[in-house]
């Protein structure tokens, strides 16, 4: 077999199958019940610093002065 059909097949074939598995699994990585807390915390991080400097522990408020 020639190495172009034989690189053409697994494109086709394996490759194909092992991406669509990984973007998959990154699906479920990234929708899993416990990445809620996380996603909120990279999402609201560049605004934690816009009026006061970021408390040690996120999850507690700080007390205004």
């Amino acid at each position: 077999m020639e190495t172009y059909s034989f690189l053409r097949h697994l494109a086709d074939s394996w490759f194909l199958l092992l991406m669509t598995l990984f973007f998959l699994g990154i699906c479920v990585w990234a929708f899993r019940p416990g990445s809620r807390a996380a996603h909120q915390e990279v999402a609201t991080s560049i605004f934690r610093n816009d009026d006061r400097p970021a408390a040690d522990d996120p999850a507690k408020p700080r007390k205004e002065a």
